[in-house]
């Protein structure tokens, strides 16, 4: 297989979310090349990232979420790219799952599973831009 990237701008609007999710997973066969425990994995990080980006990125919804899913050999990469207010998910504290329920601060749980599920997460912010990039190693066929 060789490297291919696929780029694709959508109104970041939850409405969109089955657009999306068919983006990332259907087209060119990532839910075939993929196990199936890898894709529910990646299916609920865009999920989490999605909803997090339509409901909070712009102050004036909705604003653009551009896609861009990278695949390789080794990986399948996918990058969102909104110019919402700047929000690096990854420098919040990770939520204290010991403490009972009723102790836990709000939030923070989506942002923990997409740490723990996906290989890698990057965050950067290019000038007006946030770009938040998840990464499923891909498995070695033999």
């Amino acid at each position: 297989m060789e490297n291919t990237v696929r780029e694709r701008v959508f109104p970041a609007s939850l409405d969109l979310l089955g657009d999306i999710r068919a983006f990332i997973l259907e087209e060119d066969g990532a839910e075939e090349r993929l196990p199936p425990k890898r894709v529910a994995h990646l299916d609920v990080a865009l999920e989490e990232i999605v909803v997090n980006i339509c409901s909070y990125a712009y102050e004036t919804p909705p604003g653009e979420l551009t896609i861009r899913v990278e695949e390789s050999p080794e990986s399948f990469a996918v990058e969102f790219v909104d110019n919402g207010v700047a929000f690096d998910p990854l420098a919040m504290d990770e939520p204290d799952v010991s403490l009972p329920l009723e102790q836990r601060d709000a939030g923070g749980l989506g942002i923990l599973l997409v740490r723990r599920m996906m290989d890698e997460v990057h965050y950067s912010r290019k000038g007006t831009l946030n770009s938040l990039r998840i990464v499923v190693d891909t498995p070695r066929m033999p």
